[in-house]
């Protein structure tokens, strides 16, 4: 457990106080209703991704779409929705239009993000459990929210590891169960928003997981490319079983007028910008980082905590390590910041993820790590482990030149001791 605090070189009030996280959500202008031809606007691509900040896409919600958000909401209980369906057909979309029509009866709504190549409010790799109580107001870009529950995965596809995938998404419905469904004087709706990878194993992990939730309601979106949708009706029952409430729709492109009503993905970019933002929220909301540039130099020049290796446990998730290369193997690389505690469940362990760091530089001699990260002390000095999966930092983060070199066991802000764990 990383506990025991002192600054080195700074003063550790104000460097803490300066280091607060950025929860806003982007104030994109979108007028959302349920009719069927609701317009929105939002941004269709952020300052860090090089474009106007002015630039907007025009979205039109269809009229099964309207129709289907409206049935969610009208449900006597809160619903237990799961949007499903292949790629780029909508379902993060209509999963906010979704939140956005139930906050309004029910206050707060339950999100499960269990998309870890392009999850809605975390970064790349997580699987990660949200309570709602905001109107998202862009509907096409999301910013990154701080969650009640994460588990860091390590990977962006559930194809390497699909047991331990599930058992993440299992636990984290487990604890919305618990918290928020069993005896809840106000239970809460969920919205369950799953990946696109709907073939062959894909297939197979999602019937496991539509048949572990049970939910009250299914919404089905299909595209025209009828081979790579789902099979019709409720194809995760057994014949004979009472089903859920099943909604299907079609993933609309362009209306009569050639407005977007979807914008095709950049999957990789998407995956960058979420990583970006996130270490972004290093630096107070008021400094203005509008580049990657920009953002390179001020990691370069932030003072890094200080870690004992003997106070942490190093848990490589999709590969095996030399244990003589294990520390060597962990610099310049993003890790999962994670807590043991309290979280075996039939015998294997499922820790809870603080949020990500970056492994600036290890001083082997010294058993020092050296970590960026914007997580709060308060959280970090219950973190025990690192996962260290396959999420690799922005290549534009790493090819700006003129940066002096960020993996320097320089400019500490906190060191922390083994000595302090206990006090």
């Amino acid at each position: 457990m990383i506990a025991g605090l002192r600054a080195v070189g700074s003063n550790p009030t104000d460097q803490i106080e300066s280091r607060k996280r950025d929860t806003r959500v982007c104030t994109g202008e979108v007028a959302v209703s349920l009719a069927a031809t609701v317009v929105c606007f939002a941004r269709e691509r952020g300052a860090m991704a090089g474009a106007s900040p002015s630039a907007r896409a025009e979205v039109v919600v269809p009229p099964d779409w309207a129709a289907a958000t409206a049935t969610a909401s009208s449900e006597p209980a809160p619903p237990v929705v799961v949007v499903c369906g292949p790629k780029n057909a909508g379902k993060s979309t209509f999963s906010r239009l979704l939140l956005n029509s139930l906050l309004p009866r029910y206050g707060r709504v339950g999100y499960l993000d269990t998309d870890v190549g392009q999850p809605e409010f975390s970064p790349p790799g997580c699987l990660s459990f949200h309570v709602v109580d905001e109107a998202l107001t862009d509907l096409l870009n999301p910013t990154l929210r701080v969650c009640e529950r994460c588990c860091f995965f390590g990977d962006i596809s559930s194809k390497r590891d699909p047991e331990t995938y599930l058992n993440c998404l299992f636990h984290l419905y487990d604890y919305f169960v618990e918290k928020y469904r069993s005896g809840a004087s106000e239970p809460l709706p969920l919205i369950v928003n799953t990946p696109g990878w709907v073939k062959g194993a894909g297939f197979d992990m999602l019937v496991e997981m539509l048949r572990y939730i049970c939910p009250t309601i299914v919404v089905q979106i299909r595209i025209s490319a009828q081979s790579k949708n789902l099979p019709d009706g409720m194809f995760w029952l057994d014949c004979g079983q009472t089903g859920p409430n099943m909604i299907n729709i079609d993933a609309p492109f362009h209306d009569a007028l050639n407005r977007s009503l979807l914008i095709q993905k950049d999957s990789y970019g998407m995956r960058e910008r979420r990583l970006i933002e996130c270490f972004k929220q290093c630096f107070p909301s008021d400094i203005s980082l509008t580049t990657n540039k920009e953002l390179a130099y001020a990691l370069t020049s932030l003072p890094p905590y200080e870690v004992s290796i003997s106070d942490v446990m190093v848990i490589h998730l999709h590969c095996q390590v030399p244990p003589s290369e294990v520390w060597h193997s962990l610099n310049a690389t993003i890790v999962g910041l994670a807590i043991s505690c309290g979280t075996i469940e039939a015998g294997r362990s499922i820790p809870w993820c603080a949020g990500l760091g970056i492994i600036r530089g290890i001083d082997v001699q010294r058993g020092i790590l050296y970590v960026i990260t914007p997580v709060p002390l308060e959280h970090l000095q219950r973190v025990d482990l690192l996962l260290q999966g396959l999420i690799e930092i922005p290549k534009s983060l790493l090819q700006v030149r003129g940066c002096v070199s960020p993996y320097m066991p320089t400019n500490v802000l906190h060191r922390i001791s083994e000595r302090d764990i206990n006090t």
